[in-house]
């Protein structure tokens, strides 16, 4: 159940009362803890030694012996079945392969068995993520990104299966009657995650949660004009600064931007786009954030060009844009406005934009479902929800599509991106990584364990074809003639 487990309950699982005879303890092992009388001294005893708590010796070891015997033989049993390229390392700091022939030194670290036994009796993915967050399990010897190559195989997965239910069961029953070691809280929003009854107010919190964590974390591993969106890489060897720069000249390029063209980049981040193009292309441009930290950033990049008179930048939510643009961007912000919207959002943004002009949406996808599942339907994404994007969900891009025609655009490109998310992200994760300590101080090791596992994590979801990302680019209307040269060759050449 999760719960604290009473002298009733351990006596129902046991079949009998918790006395010196019981199965893994003695009246020797545990000096002074005899007769039925002393059940609550017992409790705290194992409790103490569950947990990972400092115990005296005498009683430290039959209880966490056994529990080491006991995880000490599951790792046997995954070894000689499952064979995986991994290692386990168990709180007495003895490290245990997986496999027969490991490579490298990465492994699965425990640091009490009371992480054990809290898993076990409630195991769901938010609990493990708050053990993760606190250090209490974790990674050592390489990334999530690591760990999930090494699973991302059909034969892991058959051989996993092939693990003995019967044997499983009674190494882990120990974990069953052992208490557990209760996770933390993390650094989660305590809010309405999923976004389904927001208002304007609720926008705003949820982009400050994520955006507002400090510009100089986001400095240990973006580029330094602080792209936080896919890289473009026109030759995979090329670093991720200039695949940044080619990303933001490829979407001034794909908006057939020119000289007093005005252009409105909703969501603009740290300002990346709108000072490129105004600098390179000749435009005025208007940059709407919801996020404190970047309004002040921008705010400094734009004095430091002398752009005042050319670029400016405001705090408002989408709904409340007004004016008209002959160019207008979106890059990152779709995924933020939950699937309710979208309709009122392409609404907004065809309003405000030029009868001549040009919708560039730049979103991450999700594979399109058979049925009308909402987004945070499964657990991951659930978790996605509450610990990096309250009130983020995953659009396809076939409903996007869709959705921009019903509201009036007319679709003119649609060009997948995911492997270039996939190489954006990995660079991301390991340059967080090899920066640990100076995450930690910016922002305490919950955050930093969270924010890398994240990054690793849409790696290898990128890289999986679990996740997508698009461009879609749209003018205000289909009928006419098209704002477009008859080809697209300029683009890539």
């Amino acid at each position: 159940t999760g719960q604290a487990l009473w002298p009733s309950d351990l006596a129902k699982c046991s079949g009998q009362a918790l006395r010196p005879s019981a199965p893994g303890m003695r009246a020797a092992d545990a000096p002074g803890l005899r007769g039925d009388h002393n059940l609550h001294r017992r409790l705290q005893w194992l409790a103490g030694a569950a947990s990972g708590e400092p115990q005296s010796t005498s009683e430290l070891t039959p209880m966490t012996d056994r529990l080491l015997s006991a995880a000490t033989a599951i790792a046997a049993d995954i070894r000689e079945t499952a064979d995986l390229n991994l290692n386990l390392k168990l709180w007495d700091g003895s490290v245990h392969p997986l496999g027969r022939s490991v490579e490298g030194d990465l492994a699965i670290s425990i640091t009490a068995p009371g992480v054990i036994a809290s898993i076990v009796k409630r195991p769901t993915l938010d609990r493990i993520i708050r053990h993760y967050a606190f250090g209490q399990l974790s990674l050592e010897g390489g990334t999530i990104i690591d760990l999930g190559r090494r699973l991302d195989d059909k034969g892991v997965r058959r051989r996993l299966r092939k693990l003995s239910k019967r044997r499983l069961a009674k190494h882990l029953w120990p974990f069953v009657m052992a208490p557990q070691k209760k996770p933390e809280r993390s650094r989660d929003f305590t809010g309405d995650e999923d976004g389904q009854s927001r208002s304007k107010d609720d926008n705003r919190s949820f982009i400050q949660f994520h955006y507002d964590v400090g510009n100089d974390f986001y400095r240990l591993f973006l580029d330094p004009e602080l792209q936080y969106s896919c890289a473009y890489f026109t030759d995979w060897s090329n670093t991720l600064e200039q695949a940044q720069r080619d990303k933001i000249d490829m979407c001034c390029r794909k908006l057939r931007l020119k000289p007093g063209d005005r252009l409105l980049d909703i969501g603009c981040g740290w300002g990346g786009l709108i000072i490129h193009a105004a600098l390179n292309y000749g435009v005025t441009a208007h940059g709407v954030t919801l996020s404190d930290e970047q309004l002040a950033r921008v705010k400094e990049r734009i004095a430091e060009h002398g752009l005042e008179d050319r670029v400016t930048v405001e705090i408002r939510d989408y709904a409340d844009l007004t004016g008209t643009y002959d160019k207008i961007a979106s890059v990152g912000m779709y995924e933020h406005i939950g699937l309710k919207n979208i309709d009122a959002y392409f609404k907004k943004v065809r309003s405000i934009l030029a009868l001549d002009g040009l919708f560039l949406n730049h979103a991450i996808s999700r594979k399109a479902k058979r049925g009308k599942r909402r987004f945070s339907a499964r657990a991951e994404q659930r978790a996605l929800q509450k610990y990096i994007f309250p009130g983020g969900e995953l659009d396809d891009i076939g409903h996007t599509v869709a959705a921009m025609e019903i509201a009036g655009f007319g679709v003119h490109d649609v060009e997948g991106w995911r492997e270039h998310y996939a190489r954006t992200t990995e660079i991301w994760c390991r340059r967080l990584t090899e920066r640990r300590e100076e995450a930690i101080a910016l922002v305490g090791e919950e955050t930093y364990r969270i924010w890398v596992a994240y990054l690793g994590g849409c790696a290898l979801a990128f890289e999986r074809g679990s996740a997508r990302i698009f461009q879609t680019l749209a003018s205000h209307s289909a009928r006419g003639a098209s704002p477009h040269p008859p080809t697209r060759s300029d683009l890539y050449s």
